[in-house]
């Protein structure tokens, strides 16, 4: 098969210099000899995984982490021999394959471990134990469950401590009393391990970016700052480097008419003209990921801002046009035309979330164009 033919003109550009130039800046900013884990979990955090993790390998990110066996498994079948971490709980059904393809499982279950030592094995499965020092969501909890874990893995024999990590909840937030007290019982719960294993890994994007140097350890976690955004206001204050995004939302006009004083558009007829005016109409609605809660939000037409007006729909929306455009004409949902910007933060704030969910509800209806 050939190349795929797109018809519609919705699409999301993915500038792949952005994330390698990410990565560079960020290689500059860590100790020496600590690994990179571009973190692709996600679809690539909504801007493709296999691209995105290509473009972070050769910039010079050493592993790769996702969050469930299946994104494992979809990268391992296009990118051959990089380390893959599945950061999420696997099923024991998964251990074979996982094995076989060089992916290191987390794993935080004595249990797990008993019952993932039944399957034989041709090759040694790495395993990184996964360290609860608050954020409540997976890991060992105690110093306890920790040694018990420790003795089923050495005892099933062909299984590796390859790794250990945690996850801090507050790293990207001012006040520093709860992660100073996750940095503290990680040092704790790692002082129980009998042999320091190849990879220590706790940093997330905040905590390399605004934390001590000291807590990037063997390797750190390159999440949402890999695609150019902050993790947090907080965060966005002190970053060592400025960081470039990498997605732009691009469609065009498909249709424009002029309406007189009184007519209404969409569903619910929620907007009435004013006045007479021009009204366009784009190829993108809820099910690309444009969701209805972003009417009155703006985008660029002509380096101009132009307002969604009406309800959304599924498939297309309409802007209210500065003056009568041809079809045809390019219209920025989220990107820069003529030095005026649509971040993804400002979708965020629109939405009342946070820039990481943004990316993430473009469907896959749109297609990633990269450019590198």
């Amino acid at each position: 098969m050939g190349e795929i033919q797109y018809y519609r003109p919705t699409k999301a550009i993915i500038d792949l210099r952005a994330i390698q130039k990410n990565i560079t800046q960020l290689k500059k900013h860590l100790q020496p000899d600590v690994q990179i884990i571009a973190v692709i979990k996600a679809n690539g955090y909504g801007h493709g995984d296999i691209a995105v993790a290509q473009a972070a390998l050769q910039a010079g990110a050493t592993i790769l982490a996702v969050a469930t066996p299946e994104e494992a498994v979809h990268v391992r079948s296009h990118i051959a021999t990089a380390d893959i971490l599945v950061l999420g709980a696997s099923p024991v059904s998964f251990v074979t394959y996982a094995a076989e393809n060089n992916i290191s499982l987390t794993v935080f279950s004595k249990e797990w471990v008993e019952q993932a030592a039944l399957f034989h094995l041709t090759n040694k499965l790495k395993l990184h134990i996964k360290i609860d020092t608050g954020m409540g969501r997976i890991g060992v909890t105690s110093i306890q469950k920790l040694q018990l874990l420790q003795e089923a893995i050495v005892a099933a024999g062909q299984m590796e401590i390859d790794g250990v990590f945690t996850h801090f909840a507050t790293a990207d937030e001012e006040n520093t009393g709860h992660f100073e007290q996750q940095v503290e019982l990680f040092h704790d719960m790692l002082k129980v391990l009998a042999v320091k294993p190849r990879i220590i890994h706790v940093a997330n994007t905040a905590t390399v970016l605004v934390k001590d140097k000291s807590l990037q350890y063997d390797a750190i976690r390159f999440g949402i700052s890999m695609y150019g955004l902050a993790p947090s206001h907080y965060v966005a204050k002190y970053l060592p480097f400025p960081l470039k995004p990498a997605l732009s939302l691009e469609t065009e006009l498909v249709h424009v008419k002029e309406l007189a004083a009184g007519q209404t558009v969409g569903y619910g007829a929620t907007y009435t003209a004013e006045e007479d005016v021009f009204i366009g109409t784009l190829p993108i609605g809820y099910a690309d990921g444009l969701l209805r809660k972003l009417t009155g939000q703006t985008v660029l037409i002509d380096g101009q801002r132009a307002p969604i007006v009406g309800r959304i729909c599924m498939d297309q929306c309409m802007i209210l046009l500065p003056k009568a455009y041809t079809v045809g004409e390019k219209v920025t949902l989220i990107g820069t035309q003529q030095n005026v910007t649509i971040s993804l933060d400002e979708w965020a704030n629109k939405l009342e979330t946070i820039n990481y969910e943004i990316p993430c509800i473009i469907t896959n209806r749109v297609p990633r164009i990269y450019t590198s």
